[in-house]
């Protein structure tokens, strides 16, 4: 007798192979395991704030986001020429400064004539005359895990001329200016 092709309720249910299922929650357990290590570097060793003020100009604007790496300083110390983010006299009511290095610890340095001069040398770090001195119209030397601190466009910046801020000490600084955003929807640039 011949079986009809109707209803069965018979049919071979379709097995998942456990080499498949094995496959998908290793793929699963990759992404979470990349997104948590992603946070964790992001929150521990980064973070982003924005530039406040003209005094970086033509490097940073006003109002620009940046990246800052927390983590670089703990291995080594700022050198010549990075762009940091501290705050003054590590007054935490304070929003944070973002300047260039331009003098390191047993740095000897003195403004004179609108020129800055970093151990009798005249600094390639600030091409512009300085109009204002501040306390560094009269030579001093910077001191153990003291740096001077200026902005790119030294003559609208509130910096470590001014006797308010002074030398920035290693402790006060957060991190180094990293990366910064270009603009809406233009990506990412490298801060030099």
């Amino acid at each position: 007798m011949a079986r009809s092709k109707g209803l069965s309720f018979y049919k071979r249910r379709k097995k998942i192979s456990s080499a498949l299922l094995h496959e998908i929650f290793s793929w699963i357990f990759g992404v979470l395991v990349a997104g948590f290590i992603a946070v964790v570097g992001v929150y521990f060793f980064g973070m982003t704030t924005n530039v406040v003020g003209l005094s970086m100009e033509d490097t940073l604007y006003n109002g620009q986001t940046i990246l800052v790496d927390r983590f670089v300083y703990i291995l080594s110390a700022p050198k010549l020429g990075n762009v940091v983010v501290f705050l003054p006299n590590g007054n935490e009511n304070s929003h944070y400064y973002v300047k260039r290095v331009v003098g390191v610890p047993g740095d000897k340095i003195l403004i004179s004539d609108g020129i800055l001069y970093v151990n009798n040398e005249p600094s390639k770090l600030v091409s512009e005359k300085i109009l204002d001195p501040g306390i560094a119209a009269n030579e001093f030397t910077l001191g153990s895990g003291e740096y001077f601190c200026m902005g790119d466009n030294a003559n609208n910046s509130e910096d470590s001329r001014s006797a308010n801020i002074g030398p920035v000490k290693e402790k006060n600084i957060i991190g180094k200016a990293w990366f910064h955003f270009k603009g809406e929807g233009t990506g990412i640039g490298r801060i030099k």
